[in-house]
């Protein structure tokens, strides 16, 4: 399976904020795009099309996507009803990795892509090992029991604490049980902040 193998702190540089949500900030240090010219260029000015490539190579950093599997979102969501821009992030958001890291039981959604890879998730009962399986209300996701033996999943209280995020409100976790249930599809109001969408709908209906 393609996995995006950039590496995640150039990449937090490049588009000016942490994508790759580590604890360390990539941009303490060194805020401004990798490189030799980076300093300089940190202060270029970008034409209508460079403002729209960029946002969408950042949406895609952020999810970790390449750009085939980005494209065939953004077609599935222009069949659906509704406003095209909210409907490509809800299938974005509504990716099992995605829900796995929106739950708080990863750090990262590369960490959390890398838990489903592995099969250390069922949803509704029937393992799924595919980070791109679209959730749907009422779906749960659970720990299998045998993988909480893993150190992983006896830890993850503890490591927990280092995640300064809430859980999605679209999810319901339920931390004896681990279990994260899907209440409803992510609303308007809980689609993410940080990604200009009309940009990226700009960038693919030229």
């Amino acid at each position: 399976m393609a996995r995006n193998l950039q590496p995640r702190h150039k990449a937090s540089r490049r588009f000016g904020e942490n994508v790759a949500d580590t604890l360390k900030d990539p941009l303490a240090k060194r805020n401004f795009p990798p490189g030799m010219h980076g300093a300089k260029r940190s202060f270029a000015k970008f034409s209508e099309y460079g403002r729209q490539l960029l946002e969408k190579q950042k949406a895609k950093a952020i999810y970790g996507l390449l750009e085939k599997q980005f494209a065939l979102t953004f077609e599935r969501s222009k069949k659906m009803p509704g406003d095209v821009g909210d409907n490509f992030l809800i299938l974005l958001e509504s990716r099992l990795d995605n829900a796995v890291y929106r739950a708080g039981w990863a750090q990262t959604r590369r960490l959390a892509r890398q838990l489903v890879n592995h099969g250390h998730l069922t949803v509704n009962g029937i393992k799924v090992d595919i980070p791109s399986y679209s959730l749907r209300a009422g779906q749960v996701i659970k720990v299998k029991e045998n993988k909480l033996k893993n150190n992983y999943w006896k830890d993850l209280e503890e490591n927990s604490k280092k995640i300064s995020r809430e859980v999605a409100g679209w999810l319901t976790v339920n931390k004896k049980e681990m279990t994260a249930t899907v209440t409803s599809a992510p609303t308007r109001d809980e689609l993410p902040k940080n990604i200009a969408i009309n940009l990226i709908v700009d960038f693919y209906s030229r």
